[in-house]
Formats: structure tokens, C-alpha cells, sequence
């Protein structure tokens, strides 16, 4: 296993006020904002420090989010994120996203636990 196997790796901020909660973070955490495309939305990286620590994305549109109110979505690092969907499923957990390929941040899923709590899980690209 690699050593960034099983740690938090990022954190992001699912809201439907993308710009309240910049404002929000930047008074609060102190931190600075870069806006990536997604798409057809925009994703803001939270950095403190010149250091990415978060992201922010806004939720509205979002299939299957309307009556999910905000909250943060954590992802964790797995060395083989379709051997962890595998492990997933073999253990009573869903797969709400199967593994998609982000081009340099990594592969992700998005599943739930046994409890139906979601986490992302994501194989950091080489380079991240």
C-alpha cells in the first residue's frame, strides 16, 4: 500500500451559494480562491498559504441533490479505486458513482458505506 492509502484526501463544500461561502471562508479561514472549470460549472479551490486545502461547488441542478441541504463531502485515498468499489459492493455498501477518470487529480467513486454514509473514494493521479 502507498502511503497515501486510507488518508482524507480532500474536502469540498457542496452549497447553493457558491459566493456567500467564499466570502464566508475567506473571513473566516483565510483563505484565497481559484475558480477551475468543471464543465459546465465552476469548481473554487480553497487555499491558504498558496496551498489547495478544499473546494467549493455549487449544488444547484445537481441530480438527485434538490432536497439535500449543503454540507462538506470528504474523499479518501485508495490505492485501486475499482478494487474499492469491488470491496464496496462484496461488503453491503452502494456505488452511487462508479469510477470516473478526473485528468490530473486522479480516479474517483462516489459509494456509500453499509450505514449509507457517502465518501468519495479517489486513486490520486501520479502528480497530485
Amino acid at each position: 500500500m502507498t502511503e497515501h492509502h486510507g488518508k482524507i484526501w480532500w474536502s469540498e463544500l457542496l452549497t447553493r451559494d457558491p459566493a456567500a461561502a467564499r466570502d464566508y471562508y475567506a473571513e473566516v479561514a483565510g483563505w484565497t480562491f481559484e475558480t477551475m472549470p468543471m464543465g459546465e460549472r465552476e469548481y473554487f479551490v480553497a487555499s491558504r498559504h498558496g496551498a489547495p486545502v478544499a473546494g467549493i461547488m455549487d449544488m444547484t441542478g445537481v441530480p438527485g441533490m434538490d432536497a439535500v441541504p449543503p454540507h462538506w463531502f470528504t474523499y479518501v485515498a485508495v490505492d485501486d479505486v475499482d478494487e474499492a468499489v469491488r470491496r464496496t459492493r462484496a461488503r453491503g455498501g452502494e456505488v452511487k458513482n462508479d469510477p470516473f477518470d478526473v485528468p490530473g487529480i486522479g480516479r474517483i467513486a462516489i459509494v456509500t458505506d453499509p450505514a449509507g454514509a457517502a465518501v468519495g473514494l479517489i486513486t490520486p493521479a501520479a502528480d497530485s
